[in-house]
């Protein structure tokens, strides 16, 4: 008994904790087991209370419900009768739509054809006017020949006599433009990205140009951009003369191809860019041109000035001076009274000391002249082993990973060959101009050493 009596006291707890999550309770008020046996009986009571009178409703609304089924059935058998309708007339329709088509393609006739045609000329004149530069100086009529060619291309509609002239007066105007230089005003993005408006000078169909540069049509934007990079001087010179004529026959750079030839031009990379591909192999090869070069003409000038000395040398031979002749003809006035092997082999001697100074520098201008092709050829491997390395990493799809290597290959041979060339030509002249005074000594040597043996014979 006493168990039983905890076990409904715990129940109870629990019971009593429930209620007062579930239902509201003034806080701080004890409920005992009394009023939650009341607090229970009542919540089923309501609950039954709440189902008897659902159970009802549902029962009262069984009949609006078979209603409202019964209903429904009937519009869905009216919506199906008039789908049969309108299905019966969509075919009646159908066929009066072919047979007035029919009429139709048989009173147009020939019509037919010019509908064409004219669809046709309007879309060949969209894409050759939508990338011509005429396009800067009239806007407005790609919008037109767009709605006309689509016009065109439905058979319900027909074109008047004034969109038909319409449209031959832009051809027409298009041909004509081609043939004309003309000077307008309009919006320019300049090469620091502002858009600013100036006058550009329009020549016919081909080119733009406004204050001495070039510019550049762009068809999917409809603007005008000053070329980021213009061709040589030789090329653009000539544009301001043509931006102040206001007639006669100038001469000025015209890319017939409407700026294929252009780009290609300005993509082409100038002398000091070209040299740039060579790297350091090429500036190698720069440096000894130069001193090759450098060399040549200064051993150019100082024979020459010798020569010159010597020629008036031999004018005056009595008087001996500071040249290479006049030091060989001292050691003759040394030794005029020796006999003759002796005086040859003293002025063999003299010869022997000034012939060094001709020949100054040669040696160096020959290296020069074989070293430079070498080292072009050294380019040339390193640069074909950097696209070799390019085709191992990347493949040979892209021809442009395979550029760098390929330029330093061929302009290192190229620098090698035009530094080599030159200096084998400079070389041969300043070896010829030594030689020469080299003989002049030697036959001024023999005439001196003829006259000693004759007098020498004389006085015997």
């Amino acid at each position: 008994m006493h168990k039983t009596m905890s076990k409904l006291a715990r129940t109870a707890g629990v019971l009593v904790l429930g209620a007062s999550l579930s239902v509201p309770a003034v806080a701080n008020e004890p409920v005992n087991l009394d009023e939650l046996l009341q607090q229970v009986a009542s919540g089923r009571a309501s609950d039954a209370q709440a189902a008897r009178e659902r159970l009802q409703a549902f029962r009262s609304d069984r009949a609006n419900q078979q209603q409202l089924l019964a209903d429904m059935r009937g519009e869905k058998t009216r919506q199906e009768q008039l789908s049969e309708r309108l299905e019966s007339q969509f075919d009646v329709n159908d066929g009066a739509i072919i047979e007035l088509e029919a009429e139709l393609n048989e009173a147009l006739g020939d019509l037919k054809e010019l509908f064409g045609v004219l669809q046709q000329a309007a879309g060949d004149g969209i894409g050759q006017m939508s990338t011509s530069v005429t396009q800067v100086q009239f806007p407005d009529r790609l919008e037109w020949m767009t709605e006309f060619a689509a016009k065109m291309g439905q058979t319900n509609r027909m074109a008047s006599l004034d969109e038909i002239e319409r449209l031959w007066f832009e051809l027409q105007r298009e041909m004509t433009e081609t043939g004309k230089v003309v000077s307008f005003p309009t919006m320019v993005v300049n090469a620091n990205g502002e858009e600013v408006q100036q006058d550009v000078v329009r020549i016919g169909a081909f080119n733009l140009v406004s204050n001495g540069k070039y510019l550049e049509f762009i068809p999917e934007t409809g603007r005008v951009v000053e070329l980021q990079r213009q061709p040589q001087g030789r090329y653009t010179n000539r544009i301001p003369d043509l931006e102040s004529a206001s007639s006669g026959v100038l001469p000025v750079g015209l890319d017939p191809t409407r700026g294929q030839l252009l780009g290609l031009l300005v993509q082409s990379p100038s002398l000091g860019e070209r040299i740039a591909q060579g790297r350091e192999v090429g500036y190698v090869i720069i440096a000894l041109g130069i001193i090759g070069v450098l060399i040549a003409l200064w051993r150019l000038i100082v024979l020459s000035g010798m020569s010159a000395k010597v020629k008036a040398q031999i004018k005056n031979p009595d008087q001996p001076g500071d040249n290479p002749l006049g030091r060989v003809l001292k050691v003759y006035k040394e030794h005029s009274g020796t006999d003759v092997e002796a005086l040859e082999l003293k002025l063999g001697e003299a010869i022997l000391r000034e012939t060094p100074k001709f020949n100054a520098m040669l040696p160096l201008l020959k290296i020069i002249s074989v070293v430079a092709p070498l080292l072009g050829l050294l380019g040339t491997v390193t640069g074909m082993i950097v696209t070799f390395q390019a085709i191992t990493l990347y493949g040979a799809g892209d021809p442009k990973l395979m550029a760098g290597g390929i330029s330093t290959a061929l302009v290192t041979t190229v620098l090698g060959l035009v530094v080599a060339i030159p200096t084998v030509f400079l070389h041969t002249l300043v070896s010829s101009r030594a030689r020469r005074l080299t003989q002049i000594l030697q036959e001024e040597s023999c005439g001196i050493l003829a006259e000693q043996a004759e007098a020498q014979l004389n006085a015997r």
